[in-house]
C-alpha cells in the first residue's frame, strides 16, 4: 500500500458529500450532527484505489463490516473492521450501512467530521427543519484541518458560520 492512496482516502470531504441531522433540539434551536453516507465512502474508495481493489464483507449477523483494500506489494487483502447500530427506519439495512461507514472511518474517510465544531441553528420551537436541504461549504488547510464551515438553508440564507473563509 502506498502513502498516496492513504492520503487520497483521508483527504477532507467536500461540502456536497456531507449531510446533517438534528442531534438535539433545545429551546429556540437545534444542534446538528455532520455525517457522511455510504455513497460518499464508496465513491472515495473507487477514486483512491479503484473499484476492483476494495471490498466489503458483513460478518457477525450483519453487525460488523470489514472493508478490505488490495495491497499489491504484499499480495493480500488488508482489512479494517467496525460495528454498527440499527436505524429506526430499516433495522437491517441501517445496521449494514452504519457498520460500513464506521469501517470506512477506520481507513480515514471523513474522519475530520469528528473535529467539526458544535453546529447550532436558531429557529422557532414549532419550525420544521430539513437538514438534507442545506448546502454546506467547507475549507481545510494543507494539513486537513477545518478552517471554515457554513450552512445555507433552502432559502439561501446562511444559518451557521464558523471560522475564516479563504478568498
Amino acid at each position: 500500500m502506498s502513502i498516496d492512496f492513504l492520503a487520497a482516502l483521508s483527504k477532507p470531504l467536500k461540502g456536497n458529500q456531507i449531510e446533517f441531522r438534528v442531534s438535539r433540539k433545545v429551546r429556540g434551536g437545534s444542534f446538528l450532527l455532520a455525517y457522511k453516507d455510504a455513497g460518499a465512502d464508496m465513491n472515495r474508495l473507487d477514486e483512491a484505489v479503484g473499484p476492483l481493489n476494495w471490498k466489503r464483507e458483513h460478518v457477525r449477523d450483519n453487525h460488523n463490516c470489514v472493508v478490505s483494500i488490495w495491497d499489491e506489494t504484499k499480495g493480500q487483502w488488508v482489512g479494517k473492521e467496525d460495528t454498527g447500530t440499527e436505524s429506526k427506519t430499516d433495522a437491517q439495512k441501517g445496521l449494514a450501512s452504519d457498520s460500513f461507514k464506521r469501517a470506512c472511518f477506520n481507513w480515514g474517510i471523513g474522519r475530520e467530521l469528528y473535529d467539526y465544531p458544535d453546529i447550532y441553528i436558531k429557529h422557532a420551537d414549532n419550525d420544521k427543519i430539513y437538514p438534507k436541504s442545506w448546502v454546506c461549504y467547507n475549507e481545510h488547510d494543507s494539513a486537513g484541518n477545518l478552517t471554515f464551515l457554513a450552512l445555507k438553508n433552502d432559502k439561501g440564507e446562511v444559518v451557521f458560520r464558523w471560522g475564516e473563509r479563504n478568498e
